[in-house]
């Protein structure tokens, strides 16, 4: 069997799976509205007001103008709504109430595209279909099967092999970019899959055919839609008509017009029944009937809720709901990631090496910067005399000018989390991987070719430049502080990037720290003369083990010339600045700083976890 028919044949296989049956009751959600400039809390806005429905399996369409509630409600049904605004209500999938676990087995569509530039129509889905399909049941030949009919089926074919694209590479269409994202979803034929305005961008021709190819899956299709065209519209199983968080209508698709001509609402020939509604509940049609006074309240939501159809989702609600608190319902199996830690290490590892190689802009550029500041450094301190006292002073100034510039040159590290902030909130929800692989995945694509190799290539130079002591131990304790002291850096804008998501505020809330250990490091200012209620503030400085760790590798054994007879030994210097020159005296600044390393990280990691995932 080749790949292709063994694609179709393991994608026809999972079509045969009944979809399951998704019951929401009494839906109340919140949002926590922010008044003035300093954000203090406001009113509470109600999203949701006590909706209740029945989506089975087939095309469940959600329909309703601008801010009806539409989107909210697919989110909350899908658990991707912040459950702290959530009031009252319960989601039951197939008689079970709805976990965290159901991003895990369901797929999700976003309106905005959120796919990886760098990376091909193929290879995104590829990188999908590698995590979320377990590798103990499907071979590599079965991902590339599903791959191939997945292109197939959405008309991708021929641009498989074409970058997403970037601010810098130019990529496929907006229209190839939604298929790319619906196909993501479809990789794994999940049993229920929410689409949020699947049409958007899309063509008509486009269009028409995705719906058709969701219809013909056979499964639960949850999507909120706009203003569909009727050869889409016409594809509806159930229908569902929101007007500013209320329910106005819902039931099969083919009967809403016969419902709604029953409170007076006749159609014009030719027009589109999917305009037809949200003219009606925009108020743009008048009933032929008079309708009922009502006091504020909308008087479609109060028919329909006199409505058969209304009655008949209420008791199969509450049925399910008394089944629930009754104990009758099994308790849901407990879901894990279908891929090991391992092997999502490798598959993220893979891409954020694939994405480095193909955007390269920025290591060119750090590696460029770092052996040109290299030979200034190395120029402006050529050959620096052992004698007094500029052989003192111009290592001083060398040392100082060294950190800063190792410090400062890390502030590119702030990109490394708000450049795929929402790339991975996206594939986390979804399920992917775990926050830890993709926290340590992008530690180490980043530190080693951005930070320890300039590291090392920057002390190459510089070193033996300026005429530091030759000895090769020497050397390598000079590396050994300077890439230490670069990771630290990196690490403090670690945590800014995974706590802010603006550019911007990110590099200012990096610098001010910076600044802070640079003047409170002990070479600016004496804090034992001045500002000693804030002298504290030395033991977070990176300035201060770093400059400290030079000066006893460099000053340690070292004679400075007063003249020809008289030299004095560089302890000397060390002893006047309070500096611990014994051997332990030069590790504990290495200790510190990568103390303070790991310290970053791990709170990196925590706001990477603590991301507001909820829409």
């Amino acid at each position: 069997m080749s790949t292709k028919e063994k694609g179709v044949y393991i994608e026809e296989e999972c079509f045969q799976k009944q979809g399951p049956t998704v019951i929401f009751s009494n839906i109340h959600y919140c949002v926590q509205e922010r008044v003035g400039l300093l954000c203090k809390k406001g009113p509470e806005k109600h999203i949701l007001k006590d909706v209740s429905g029945i989506l089975k399996p087939g095309m469940n369409a959600i329909m309703g103008p601008t801010g009806s509630g539409k989107t909210s409600l697919l989110d909350v049904i899908a658990g991707r709504k912040d459950p702290a605004g959530l009031r009252q209500g319960t989601v039951f999938v197939d008689g079970r109430p709805v976990t965290n676990d159901l991003r895990l087995t369901s797929g999700y569509v976003v309106q905005d595209d959120i796919l990886m530039g760098t990376l091909s129509v193929r290879e995104n889905l590829l990188f999908s279909a590698n995590l979320r399909l377990d590798p103990k049941c499907h071979s590599s030949a079965d991902k590339q099967g599903r791959v191939i009919t997945i292109l197939e089926e959405l008309g991708l074919t021929d641009c498989a092999n074409t970058k997403i694209g970037t601010d810098f590479l130019r990529g496929v269409s907006g229209g190839e970019r939604k298929r790319c994202s619906i196909g993501m979803e479809l990789i794994t034929s999940p049993s229920l899959v929410f689409l949020d305005e699947p049409t958007t961008g899309l063509d008509a021709y486009t269009a028409n055919r995705i719906i058709a190819l969701l219809r013909r899956n056979g499964k639960t299709v949850i999507f909120s839609i706009h203003q569909p065209r009727y050869s889409i519209f016409e594809q509806f199983d159930q229908l569902t008509l929101m007007h500013k968080g209320e329910v106005v209508y819902t039931g099969e698709a083919d009967k809403a017009l016969e419902y709604f001509s029953l409170l007076g609402y006749q159609i014009k020939p030719f027009n589109n029944p999917a305009d037809f509604f949200l003219d009606i509940i925009n108020g743009e049609v008048e009933s032929t009937l008079e309708l009922p006074a009502t006091d504020g309240d909308n008087p479609l939501v109060l028919r329909y809720r006199q409505s058969p159809q209304w009655q008949q989702a209420f008791e199969e609600v509450g049925q399910v709901c008394r089944n629930f608190e009754g104990g009758l319902q099994t308790k849901a199996e407990e879901v894990d990631y279908v891929t090991s830690f391992p092997y999502q290490m490798r598959i993220l590892c893979h891409r954020a090496v694939q994405n480095l190689l193909r955007m390269p802009q920025t290591s060119y550029a750090q590696l460029a910067l770092t052996i040109f500041f290299a030979l200034l450094v190395g120029l402006i301190y050529f050959q620096i005399p052992l004698t007094l006292p500029e052989g003192l002073q111009n290592r001083s100034g060398a040392f100082f000018f060294l950190i800063i510039n190792v410090v400062f040159s890390n502030l590119s590290a702030i990109e490394l989390f708000i450049g795929e902030r929402a790339v991975f909130i996206h594939e986390n929800a979804n399920g992917y991987y775990r926050t830890s692989v993709y926290f340590l995945s992008k530690i180490f694509a980043d530190l080693i070719p951005n930070r320890f190799i300039p590291s090392i290539v920057f002390s190459a130079i510089c070193y033996y430049m300026m005429g530091l002591k030759p000895a090769f131990v020497d050397f390598l304790c000079f590396t050994l502080t300077m890439t230490l002291t670069s990771i630290a850096a990196v690490s403090i804008a670690f945590v800014v990037s995974a706590t802010v998501s603006s550019l911007a505020m990110a590099n200012l809330l990096v610098a001010l720290p910076f600044v802070i250990m640079m003047v409170f490091g002990g070479f600016l200012v004496n804090l034992n003369s001045m500002l000693s209620w804030l002298s504290w503030l030395e033991w977070l400085s990176l300035f201060k083990y770093g400059m400290n760790a030079l000066f006893i590798t460099e000053m340690t054994g070292q004679l400075f010339y007063v003249n020809e007879n008289i030299t004095i030994p560089g302890e000397l210097f060390l002893k006047g600045q309070n500096i611990d020159n014994s051997r332990w005296g030069f590790w504990q600044n290495q200790v510190a700083l990568l103390g303070i390393t790991l310290l970053c990280m791990v709170l990196a990691y925590i706001q990477l976890r603590r991301l507001n995932r909820w829409k």
